[in-house]
């Protein structure tokens, strides 16, 4: 039996976790779940959204998936998702980005991966006041996470059959900084010659997203870059409540959706569970469980495909729980 830490989160966090387990549950995959609490709620109790002991379940377990957890926009505690890729060195974010059928796109054929830098960029949080009129942020690139993450890119594509790495970044402008990231990006694409590597400019690749997103393959880059694009790429295959996201360290994974907590409709049973479900999918197949994790999975697209039950952001009428229901029935 495999050992997991959970996150809960907050606003519908809790919700489309109950799903979740429900599904796995019914699909015959034995988890013994480390049930931990963090975010909004947790600090007004515990004076920190997220405490020492989630950090320590985590390392302990390994393995974890993590809900929606509210962040305040301008204001308050620094995002604990953030918090979480520093403090376990949570390199490389994953964002697997495909067409699903029953789910109606401009586009088909999308087929691609976000790899996202997670540690440094303007995230690192380094900002100051200079007066009450200017305020400056630090950009950090680094040799070494640029170097690892490239590299983690080239080694997705070569485990995954991918064909092509494309290296993003704003190098006619940040010349120095995204400049590095390119010079490591170069460096490392020697050490893998079956695949091809290009580059292209962040804004003109967000132009041909929109244009012709099936010629993108891999595509890796600083953390800000990766945070736009990644949700960019979600709106191509239906939107953030499809979407799915990993947090890649060297000793510890943590699994969550791209979506946020949505508190306009918590406890509405309104929810659409589908991003965090396909996180646990990819947790699922992290853990070895293939064929459980395929189980799940063929049910899911199934329930989409056939388009009877379905959430109010996916066109249909159904609540958390029939939508979840229909999964079940359908293992």
């Amino acid at each position: 039996m495999h050992n997991v830490t959970l996150i809960k989160g907050d606003g519908i966090g809790p919700e489309i976790s109950d799903a979740v387990l429900k599904i796995i549950e019914a699909a015959g995959i034995k988890i013994n779940w480390d049930v931990q609490t963090a975010g909004a709620d947790v600090a007004e109790i515990e004076g920190d959204p997220l405490p020492k002991r989630v950090i320590e379940s985590i390392r302990k377990n390994k393995t974890a998936l993590k809900a929606p957890v509210t962040t305040p926009i301008g204001k308050g505690f620094r995002s604990v998702n953030v918090r979480l890729r520093k403090e376990l060195d949570l390199y490389a974010n994953l964002r697997p980005c495909k067409n699903i059928d029953g789910i109606k796109t401009p586009f088909e054929n999308v087929n691609l991966v976000v790899v996202r830098e997670n540690t440094e960029d303007v995230y690192a949080g380094v900002e100051e006041k200079i007066d009450d009129d200017t305020m400056h942020s630090i950009k950090i690139i680094t040799r070494k996470a640029s170097t690892r993450i490239v590299k983690y890119a080239f080694e997705y594509a070569k485990k995954y059959g991918r064909k092509t790495v494309w290296a993003v970044s704003k190098a006619n402008i940040c010349k120095l900084t995204d400049g590095l990231f390119l010079e490591c990006a170069r460096k490392v694409s020697e050490e893998y010659p079956e695949i091809e590597y290009k580059e292209i400019l962040v804004d003109a690749l967000c132009m041909q997203l929109v244009q012709n997103p099936s010629k993108f393959d891999v595509l890796v880059m600083p953390n800000l870059y990766g945070d736009i694009v990644s949700d960019l790429t979600a709106g191509l295959i239906g939107g953030l409540g499809v979407a799915q996201g990993a947090n890649i360290g060297l000793d510890c994974a943590v699994f969550e959706p791209v979506h946020g907590s949505a508190p306009d409709i918590k406890g509405k049973n309104l929810a659409n569970p589908s991003a965090l479900l396909l996180c646990a999918v990819q947790m699922l197949k992290h853990l070895g469980e293939n064929e459980g994790a395929k189980k799940i999975e063929n049910a899911f697209y199934k329930t989409i495909k056939e388009g009877k039950v379905l959430t109010a952001d996916l066109g249909g009428s159904a609540t958390t729980t029939e939508f979840r229901d229909e999964i079940i029935k359908n293992l």
